[in-house]
């Protein structure tokens, strides 16, 4: 083994950034009665999804998760 060079490393693609999509349609607040909306960013199991994977952007993403909250309290969402 020694002496020998791996060959065929595999390298990974450059990401495209992700844009929050509350910013580009220029929301200013999330609605806690929007459970269509929320739904899309909760997993199968109820638990918020993380901003390194929706792409929100960080005021966006606290506004979300205390929507989703609020949502969870009134039974809206699960």
């Amino acid at each position: 083994m020694q002496g020998q060079k791996r060959q065929g490393g595999r390298r990974r693609a450059a990401a495209k950034p992700k844009v929050c999509r509350f910013c580009e349609a220029k929301v200013r607040y999330i609605d806690f009665k929007d459970a269509d909306t929320l739904m899309k960013f909760q997993t199968e199991k109820g638990k918020i999804m993380p901003r390194r994977i929706t792409g929100n952007c960080l005021d966006h993403q606290k506004m979300l998760a205390t929507a989703i909250k609020r949502a969870r309290i009134v039974a809206l969402v699960y």
